[in-house]
C-alpha cells in the first residue's frame, strides 16, 4: 500500500524550519519548567505542595506536542497512496475561428501585418479560454479545416503557426467559404445547441454566394463574432515575388496601387445577421475581454467522450485528524 507515496502539498516543505523553530521552542520552555519545579520545591515535598505538578506529565505533554508537529508537518505535505479510478466529465464550449488568409492581410497598418497581429490575438484568446474546444478554418478565395476542434491548445497553436498567406494561392476573400466550411465542421459534432464562430476578417469579400452560405449557417443556428482588423484609412497591398521576398506593391486594373481598408460596416452586417458581436481590433486586450465575455456568456455543454483517469487517493485527513487529537490530548494533560 506504501510503495508508492505521493506528496500534493510540496511548497508547503518551505514551512519546515517554522516547524523545527516551534519545537525548539517547546524544547526550551519544557526544560525551562522543570527546571523552576526542581527549583522551587525539592523532589520529595513535590507531590504535596503541588499536587498538580507532574515532571513524567510535563515530558508527556511535550513528547506530544513534539508528535503534534510532526502530524500536522506531514498533513499539510499532502501525502497519497493507493489509486482510485474516476470518470472525469468535462464541459465547455465549442469555437471556431476562421481566420482570413487572403493578400490584404499582409498590410502593415497593424503591426506586424494584420495576418500576424491576428495570430497573435488568436493566442492571447487561448489564454483567458477556460476548457473550450477550439477549432482553426483557413480562408480566401476557398477554405479549409487547418486544426479540428481540440482543447489542446499547445497542439492549435502548432498548427496555427504555420499559417501564412501562401496557404491559399487565391488573393481574394471568399467569406461564404468560411461559413459554410464552419457548418460542416460543427455538423460533425452532435448535439451541440452553441455553435460559437470568430470570423477574423479586413471586412474585405468577394463572396459569390452569400445569401445560400447564409441561409445554412443560421439552418446551423451559428453564433458569428466578427472581429475587424486593420484601420479604416487602409494601406497599400504589398507584393511580393516568387522567393517571397517584397517586390512593391499590388496594383489595381488601372495601374494604381492597390489600398486595402477595414470595412466595419459589413463585418457588423454579419455579426448582425448572427446574433452575434462586432469587435474592433486594438493593440491592447480590450478587444479580447470583449469575445471572452461574449463566449462566456453561453452555458457550457458537457463533451461526450468522457475520460477515465487514475488519481492518487488523499490521505492527509487522516494527519489532520491525529494532529486535532494530539493538540487536544496535550491540553488536557
Amino acid at each position: 500500500m506504501f510503495d508508492t507515496v505521493m506528496w500534493g502539498g510540496l511548497s508547503y516543505f518551505m514551512a519546515l524550519p517554522f516547524f523545527c523553530a516551534a519545537a525548539v521552542c517547546a524544547f526550551f520552555n519544557h526544560r525551562m519548567i522543570v527546571k523552576a519545579g526542581r527549583f522551587l520545591v525539592h523532589a520529595l515535598h513535590q507531590k504535596r505542595l503541588f499536587s498538580g505538578f507532574s515532571i513524567t506529565r510535563q515530558r508527556c505533554k511535550f513528547f506530544v506536542l513534539l508528535l503534534f508537529l510532526l502530524v500536522l508537518f506531514v498533513g499539510l505535505m499532502r501525502p497519497q497512496w493507493g489509486k482510485c479510478e474516476q470518470i472525469v466529465i468535462q464541459e465547455g464550449r465549442d469555437l471556431i475561428i476562421a481566420l482570413d488568409i487572403s493578400k490584404s492581410m499582409r498590410v502593415t497598418d497593424f503591426k506586424p501585418n494584420r495576418l500576424d497581429f491576428s495570430k497573435l490575438k488568436i493566442k492571447a484568446l487561448l489564454s483567458k479560454l477556460e476548457c473550450e474546444r477550439v477549432g482553426l478554418i483557413l480562408f480566401s478565395g476557398s477554405a479549409f479545416i487547418q486544426c479540428p476542434l481540440t482543447r489542446d491548445y499547445n497542439a492549435f497553436i502548432q498548427f496555427l503557426d504555420q499559417v501564412d498567406v501562401e496557404l491559399i494561392a487565391s488573393g481574394t476573400t471568399a467569406t461564404d467559404r468560411a461559413l459554410v466550411k464552419a457548418v460542416e465542421m460543427f455538423g460533425d459534432v452532435d448535439g451541440r445547441e452553441n455553435k460559437l464562430v470568430i470570423l477574423m476578417s479586413d471586412g474585405e469579400d468577394f463572396s459569390t454566394d452569400f445569401g445560400w452560405a447564409q441561409q445554412r449557417a443560421k439552418e446551423a443556428n451559428l453564433r458569428v463574432i466578427t472581429y475587424g482588423v486593420g484601420s479604416t484609412e487602409g494601406a497599400p497591398i504589398p507584393h511580393f515575388n516568387q522567393f517571397g521576398q517584397p517586390a512593391g506593391h499590388e496594383h489595381e486594373d488601372d495601374g494604381k496601387i492597390a489600398l486595402s481598408r477595414l470595412d466595419s460596416k459589413k463585418l457588423e452586417s454579419i455579426a448582425k445577421q448572427f446574433a452575434g458581436k462586432y469587435v474592433k481590433s486594438t493593440y491592447d486586450d480590450g478587444d479580447i475581454d470583449k469575445i471572452v465575455d461574449f463566449v462566456s456568456s453561453f452555458e457550457r455543454e458537457k463533451y461526450q467522450d468522457q475520460q477515465t483517469v487514475s488519481l492518487f487517493e488523499e490521505r492527509y485527513p487522516w494527519f489532520v485528524g491525529a494532529a486535532a487529537v494530539l493538540y487536544a490530548l496535550e491540553w488536557l494533560l
